[in-house]
């Protein structure tokens, strides 16, 4: 979801006592031992492959979405355009560009996600995270119009698909039929899991969107709508008063009407089709064996929803399949997690707190934080919950709800992240304090720092998808392009966001050497267990020299990695085990030996090494 408000919400009050008994760590709780060796990959289904022209949307599928112009001149958008240059279709509305940023559909597909399954298997990708995917008006989709059903317009025939839908009724499981997007998605869900690979969705359960049939019924029949208690009406349509129909949005926007809660959370009708499509969507052919659905979802606005409610809905997704994965999307201080992180809700959150203190040591020159600091801050945050939270966390560095972290790296000591409302409209890039050029090659050499970090620190870490194919780009809309390939040819970027042209047009194409430094990451993870389940244990963290080391073990599996985190090329002495040999899994297994307990490592600025014990 569109994170602008999100930490600006009333959370549900919990007494001292309730307090308490949640914040007392449990040593049974056991998170899916798959996830513990995901390596994550978030995928923006509208932007990231057009592999199927012939389903893509049509001016009426737009209707209902945001900024509700169905009447102005409209066509999918091409693929490789620049993304800040009005097309000649947009000049024609008189608006700029924001307004038609928000207009732009290019037919982003479910055939674009299987044909690029080769390339994700590529990268080393074992875990597949889909925003939404219910059909919906908008390019987010997280609007929906129903959940128990994939978006037409994702699949291969969207106007059959629209008549069956329209031949149900939406409350009434009895009558659901599978559409051939809905088909296709299975078939996804079988091509990621031939591959060992695992996918979620992502459950959007607070609020829907405007085309909802529920919504639409409640809207049309007023008080003599069966749906009238779903939602939470302010007032209904009076023509005696004057009074209008009017209802609680989802920070007040209208177009994501919120589902109605009392002390147990989503109340009994829309409760029961969320505990249907869950279900649906997790045993599809409903045998008892899950082995043909999703693998878990991925919770927004998580704060928004009463905690009785994700109890419930646990045991629920539990009872279905023991090793489903749960996580929310929860950017909030440790101390409001922990309610959530206590075996009885979520399994894990999307790590946010790991992409602040990441920012803040990596990225920040002059408001950095020192070496110690930042250990400190990962120590609190790995031990605040039950040990195999850590294990499970989405490592995140950026995502569909903020700027692309290359571009943080540009943007470093402007603003800090942590303060997130501040942050989040900031780095919206509509401002001339916001740099959104292209990254030079000493900002990418600390996305490649950062990168060895993530893959090597205790968690899953997670991609949004283009961050290894070299995409920049401010907050959303901009974090959104159109995923960059290597067999299109792009535009330059020749314009700005207010309209001027760039003094010198940058080139938009695939970085290759990006991509197989990823590449070679993500394989050391998954070829050792120690990256993936290993103990953690700090071995240096020298703030004079910015220096970081840290250890990772697992039965007899020893590593050790080193980074540099400076602007100077150093020797860095490191603890490690007596008269052994390190062999460096990054330089051809490059051989360090250790003597006196003491390990000896050039390393270059704004660089790393990951060593693995040989003897």
């Amino acid at each position: 979801m569109t994170a602008l408000l999100y930490s600006a919400f009333l959370r549900m009050p919990c007494n001292t006592g309730q307090l308490k008994e949640l914040l007392v760590k449990s040593n049974t709780f056991s998170a899916p031992e798959w996830a513990k060796r995901a390596v994550w990959y978030q995928i923006f289904p509208e932007r990231f492959r057009n592999g199927d022209p012939k389903n893509d949307p049509t001016i009426n599928d737009i209707e209902g979405a945001y900024p509700h112009d169905t009447s102005s001149p409209w066509q999918i958008h091409p693929w490789a355009a620049d993304w800040y240059e009005l097309q000649p279709y947009e000049r024609k509305n008189g608006k700029d560009i924001w307004f038609n940023l928000q207009r732009r559909r290019y037919g982003g597909d479910l055939q674009g996600i299987l044909d690029k399954l080769d390339y994700l298997q590529k990268l080393g990708i074992n875990a597949i995270y889909l925003t939404p995917v219910f059909e919906s008006p908008s390019m987010h989709k997280y609007d929906a119009a129903t959940y128990h059903h994939i978006d037409p317009n994702f699949g291969p025939a969207p106007e059959w698909d629209r008549k069956i839908i329209a031949s149900e009724t939406g409350h009434d499981p009895t009558t659901w039929k599978w559409t051939s997007a809905d088909r296709l998605m299975l078939h996804l869900i079988n091509e990621v899991h031939r591959r060992g690979m695992r996918i979620i969705f992502d459950g959007v359960f607070n609020h829907i969107g405007l085309n909802h049939w529920a919504f639409r019924d409640v809207a049309q029949r007023q008080q003599a709508s069966r749906y009238r208690d779903w939602f939470k009406i302010l007032s209904w349509q009076n023509a005696k008063t004057g009074e209008s129909f009017q209802y609680q949005g989802w920070w007040s926007l209208k177009e994501l009407p919120e589902w109605r809660q009392d002390e147990n959370g989503i109340v009994t009708g829309p409760r029961d089709y969320i505990f249907a499509i869950t279900k649906r969507w997790m045993d599809p052919n409903n045998d008892g064996d899950p082995g043909d659905g999703i693998d878990g979802w991925r919770l927004d606005v998580a704060a928004c929803v009463h905690h009785q409610f994700w109890k419930r809905w646990r045991e629920h997704v539990k009872s279905i399949n023991p090793e489903a994965y749960l996580t929310g999307e929860l950017i909030d201080p440790i101390a409001e997690l922990q309610p959530y992180l206590q075996g009885d809700e979520f399994d894990a959150v999307m790590n946010y707190n790991f992409t602040f203190a990441c920012s803040e040591y990596f990225m920040n020159e002059r408001t950095r934080i020192p070496a110690g600091e930042f250990d400190r801050r990962l120590r609190e945050l790995r031990e605040a919950f039950p040990r195999d939270v850590a294990f499970v966390m989405q490592n995140l560095l950026d995502s569909h709800d903020t700027d692309r972290f290359v571009s943080r790296i540009i943007n470093r000591d402007k603003r800090s992240m942590r303060d997130w409302m501040d942050y989040y409209k900031w780095s919206c890039g509509n401002g001339a304090d916001y740099d959104g050029r292209k990254p030079n090659a000493a900002e990418r050499q600390v996305q490649k720092l950062l990168a060895l970090f993530q893959m090597t620190y205790l968690g899953a870490p997670m991609i949004y998808y283009g961050t290894e194919a070299g995409m920049w780009g401010a907050n959303d809309p901009s974090c959104r392009k159109p995923m960059v390939w290597e067999d299109l040819d792009y535009a330059e970027a020749g314009y700005l966001p207010n309209g001027e042209q760039r003094a010198h047009p940058e080139t938009v194409a695939f970085d290759q050497d990006l991509f197989e430094h990823y590449r070679k990451l993500i394989r050391v993870r998954n070829t050792h267990p120690a990256l993936q389940v290993g103990n953690y244990h700090t071995l240096l963290a020298d703030d004079a020299r910015d220096l970081l080391a840290f250890s990772r073990s697992h039965e007899n599996e020893n590593m050790v990695v080193v980074v540099n985190n400076s602007g100077a090329d150093q020797r860095v002495i490191v603890p490690a085990l007596q008269n052994s040999v390190y062999g460096d899994l990054l330089e051809d297994n490059h051989r360090f030996a250790s003597n006196s307990e003491q390990l000896e490592v050039d390393l270059k600025a704004k660089s790393g090494r990951i060593l693995i014990r040989r003897g």
